[in-house]
């Protein structure tokens, strides 16, 4: 028998209020296929797709999305199938599943398909339900499927953070991929997370030309301080009475 969904109310206003705020760099930059007019165009909005479900993805992340990207740029695959094919990848499950808890990759990933955080404690532990009864990929299904994402999204739109601009702040939210770190505080620690960045004893670079080099004047500074210069020196005179006339050099007649 399988267990109902646990329900939730939303807690946060955010998200769920008509936006009545000027454009400003707070405001969302919003890549959908309904504008696009070329291939550039594209490359911007597969590169947004990317920068929102993995942050960031190195060429080697990218070798068994070719086909699923191929099919987008071709128009077989909507944005949302696109998004699924995003979730559901090697890398992902690497990146975020593996190293967090249910509750964490819930968390992370309620952030980046809906485009905001959690509402409570009882949304994560709905979704962590989910993914132990039914699995990873249902749970990724189930939420793409959702009324929410439908309705903010669609299928030709990239999810992205919404409702950054908050009343009575000067500055919006910070991104989710900065307030959040990607691993869970268990692998942090394993990982040896936090590292100190300052050290003790400040490292500085001298170039070549500011090395001294062999028989410069400055490297006898010291020794020249060094000595003791109260004492007397010693007389250079020597007495007559103890010159030899024979060791005296003088020419012959």
């Amino acid at each position: 028998m399988a267990i109902p969904f646990l329900s939730y109310a939303p807690s946060s206003q955010n998200v769920r209020v008509a936006s009545f705020g000027v454009g400003g760099d707070d405001q969302p930059v919003v890549f959908t296929t309904e504008n696009i007019l070329s291939s550039a165009d594209m490359d911007n909005l597969v590169e947004a797709a990317y920068r929102q479900i993995f942050f960031h993805a190195f060429k080697s992340d990218r070798i068994g999305l070719k086909v699923v990207e191929s099919q987008l740029r071709s128009g077989q695959v909507t944005v949302r199938d696109f998004i699924r094919g995003l979730l559901v990848s090697d890398t992902y499950k690497r990146s975020f599943y593996n190293l967090n808890n249910n509750y964490r990759f819930v968390e992370i990933t309620i952030q980046h398909v809906l485009g905001r955080n959690v509402y409570s404690e009882r949304e994560k532990i709905a979704w962590s339900i989910v993914i132990c009864t039914k699995g990873y990929n249902a749970f990724i299904d189930q939420i793409l499927d959702s009324e929410e994402y439908l309705e903010n999204f669609g299928y030709d739109t990239v999810p992205y953070q919404r409702r950054r601009s908050l009343p009575g702040r000067p500055v919006g939210e910070v991104p989710f991929n900065i307030q959040d770190p990607r691993y869970d505080e268990y692998y942090r620690s394993i990982f040896g997370f936090p590292q100190m960045v300052w050290q003790n004893a400040t490292r500085s670079y001298k170039s070549a030309d500011k090395f001294v080099k062999a028989g410069d004047p400055s490297q006898f500074l010291g020794m020249a301080r060094g000595m003791d210069y109260s004492r007397p020196a010693p007389s250079g005179r020597v007495s007559t009475a103890h010159i030899s006339l024979n060791m005296v050099p003088y020419r012959k007649k």
